[in-house]
């Protein structure tokens, strides 16, 4: 009766994960299910609330950094406007601080001097400093 109480605890705590997404709950919710493994083979009371206080220590210090570390790092992929920033271009057209046009990426943009007396001539490698609507803020790469 005991390993069943520990193994809907388990199954409760495991399933309220998906509401959270912090990693605790599982974490509990895996514990809870090796107590109801522990306790169907027979261990007391006491060593079910060790063994239960011992995984859930192990699993939501040791475990849970390294998974929300794992998942942290998708979030930090760069996309869209972001993912140009930094990049090299080449200058395609001559360009001023009025307008010109560079090749990002194989992608020809419209593009602009973040110096105002900056002229970068055909074949420049230069730099995205920024994205401003549809066009790229570049510079001399230094």
């Amino acid at each position: 009766m005991a390993s069943l109480v520990w193994l809907i605890v388990g199954l409760l705590l495991v399933a309220a994960e998906v509401l959270s997404g912090e990693f605790v709950l599982v974490m509990l919710g895996v514990a809870a299910l090796g107590t109801a493994g522990a306790v169907a083979l027979g261990a007391p009371v006491w060593l079910s609330a060790l063994v239960f206080a011992g995984l859930a220590g192990g699993l939501v210090l040791g475990a849970r950094p390294a998974l929300k570390r794992r998942f942290e790092v998708r979030n930090e992929l760069k996309t869209n406007v972001d993912a140009l920033l930094g990049k090299r271009a080449t200058v395609v057209s001559t360009v001023d601080h009025r307008g010109g046009r560079v090749r990002i990426d194989g992608d020809v943009w419209s593009a602009r001097t973040l110096d105002e007396a900056e002229v970068l001539e055909t074949d420049t490698t230069v730099l995205v400093m920024e994205i401003s609507g549809a066009t790229a803020i570049v510079s001399a790469q230094p």
